[in-house]
């Protein structure tokens, strides 16, 4: 792994890594929308893990592929972000479900049922649902939500407070992380079970379905309901002592 110089070979490091690349960007297109092509991640991917050979040195401490990890996985979302992946008609329709929701949740004092959250989009429960499907890959926290809204004061706005070079961390920093613990905690349970499937297990749609025993789609449904519900939840309670 070292040439005459003593440096690290960086071509045995990018051939060793590739496999790392394309296993991070099958695990990351598998929580995206089909129109996210796979070979797009694992490009951008193969530019982190450049970017990881190029900087990384022996005494930072770490084992390199922990830290080319944090390189391919930002280099990748650098790159859904800079495409905007996600129309911007989904994510309209993704506001419109959080303003039912927030709505309904001010009104019954509990987390709505998808029934009466179509019943307040004046959407039948299955075009509610394929309202759904069609919203898979929606995130919790997007680039834009540091930024100043149009239609009035957005949830991130009690908690960022501090305009860094580094918002997201800024986040972490104050009671963002509480909050967000306690907005899934307020899911009903089995919207809870599959949030605990899909980031803490790291369970594809498909593995989620079979322990649910409901369709991947189902899964998708569920899972693009529980972001619009955490997102309808942090817009309606203050963070501190929230139970």
């Amino acid at each position: 792994m070292y040439n005459a110089h003593g440096k690290s070979d960086k071509n045995h490091l990018l051939e060793e890594h590739a496999p790392l690349v394309k296993r991070l960007a099958h695990q990351l297109k598998a929580k995206l929308p089909p129109s996210v092509e796979v070979d797009d991640l694992i490009q951008a991917g193969m530019i982190g893990l450049l970017d990881a050979v190029n900087r990384y040195e022996e005494n930072h401490g770490a084992q390199f592929e922990t830290y080319a990890v944090q390189r391919i996985r930002g280099a990748m979302l650098d790159e859904l972000r800079n495409s905007d992946w996600l129309p911007r008609s989904i994510r309209q329709n993704m506001r419109k479900i959080e303003d039912a929701m927030h709505s309904l949740q001010q009104r019954l004092g509990r987390p709505p049922s998808e029934s009466e959250v179509a019943k307040q989009l004046k959407l039948s429960l299955a075009d509610y649902q394929d309202l759904l499907n069609e919203s898979g890959g929606h995130q919790l926290v997007y680039y834009e939500d540091f930024h100043d809204s149009d239609d009035g004061e957005h949830f991130l706005d009690r908690f960022a407070t501090d305009k860094t070079d580094d918002p997201l961390q800024a986040l972490m920093n104050t009671g963002f992380r509480q909050a967000v613990i306690n907005s899934i905690l307020a899911l009903p349970e089995r919207e809870k079970i599959l949030m605990g499937l899909y980031y803490e297990q790291e369970m594809n749609l498909k593995e989620i379905g079979a322990i649910m025993n409901v369709s991947e789609s189902r899964v998708c449904q569920l899972h693009s309901q529980a972001i619009a519900r955490l997102r309808a939840y942090l817009r309606d309670r203050e963070w501190t002592g929230l139970a």
